[in-house]
């Protein structure tokens, strides 16, 4: 395959991130391999969108916008790819950033939509310490990703930290996206990232993986990833139901989005227990939870764990060793 080189725009969608953008838009700017760096300012509070603009290397690559209101992650994406030209897309996150010569071990690859390298995940006590010297050299041997593996790699495990496939960030080829039309689902403020990806799974993607490692995420308290509210569970409970009905799926794929589905049921249903008892006591939110006779043994299970892990093991923003998306 014969790759035109500085065709990857990197689109970085920010809200109130003074302390990590200008981190994050040096890194994709110092990438080889970059046409364009578009930072979104998703209508921040704080100096955002002066920071960003302050990184400009005089090259002509970097464009900040600005959002006329809050309007979410998904509808930041979507704005930066309508303004994009450039053959391949990535987005990276306001809080992250790039590790050197990310793309070009991924360009050189053969036969894909989307192809997403490691990642590394660093607690943010951690961040200003991280030597990216550390990472593990994992090899640059793609795997194919299909649908029902996929959804399968987005549900929770016990004893496991978060890691879902829906976090992973791969490069996205143009072409694919907009033959199929294929944008961020605006509704969604939680795992707009797994409806893209499974969308395009269905649409007959080839979606590659890689383990070696060219992304460095933070892990914050404050994250808005790490911040499940219930009716963002909700909404992407929606998706999933509406997935089910309209995309043209193979019954392994219909059974791994059946699992995905009823966890996340139990997800809501915990959320609005805790929701409950918050505001009408904890008399009032058993009841609730009881006329859920289909997702109260999950519900119950999901609160015993809460208190079980609150007990046994600290947050992960609170972790001292970094960990990896694909082991």
């Amino acid at each position: 395959m014969t790759t035109d080189r500085s065709s990857v725009c990197v689109i970085i969608p920010a809200w109130n991130a003074s302390a990590t953008i200008a981190r994050a838009v040096r890194s994709a700017m110092a990438q080889p391999d970059v046409s364009e760096v578009i930072v979104v300012d998703d209508y921040s509070s704080d100096d955002t969108g002066k920071i960003a603009t302050a990184c400009d290397d005089g090259s002509g690559r970097l464009s900040v916008v600005r959002q006329p209101y809050n309007q979410g992650p998904a509808a930041a994406r979507n704005h930066a790819i309508a303004r994009s030209r450039a053959d391949f897309i990535a987005v990276l996150d306001a809080d992250d950033y790039l590790l050197p010569n990310r793309f070009v071990p991924l360009l050189v690859i053969d036969g894909w939509d989307l192809i997403a390298d490691n990642i590394v995940f660093v607690p943010d006590m951690a961040a200003d310490a991280f030597d990216a010297r550390t990472i593990a050299p994992f090899d640059v041997v793609p795997q194919r990703i299909d649908l029902p593996g996929f959804i399968d790699g987005n549900l929770s495990r016990p004893g496991r930290s978060r890691a879902e496939m829906g976090f992973a960030k791969p490069v996205m080829r143009r072409a694919f996206i907009e033959k199929y039309r294929l944008g961020y689902d605006e509704s969604l403020r939680l795992g707009e990232d797994y409806a893209l990806y499974a969308k395009a799974l269905a649409l007959g993607a080839v979606f590659l993986r890689v383990r070696r490692c060219g992304y460095v995420a933070i892990e914050r308290a404050d994250s808005l990833s790490g911040r499940h509210a219930t009716a963002d569970l909700s909404a992407l409970l929606a998706f999933d139901r509406a997935f089910a009905q309209t995309a043209c799926l193979s019954p392994a794929a219909h059974a791994s989005l059946d699992r995905h589905m009823r966890q996340l049921a139990i997800k809501v249903g915990h959320r609005v227990f805790l929701d409950t008892k918050r505001a009408h006591g904890l008399a009032r939110a058993t009841t609730e939870a009881i006329k859920q006779a289909g997702t109260l043994p999950g519900i119950a299970t999901a609160i015993l764990r809460d208190k079980l892990m609150s007990a046994r093991q600290p947050p992960a923003h609170l972790a001292r060793e970094p960990r990896y998306l694909f082991s």
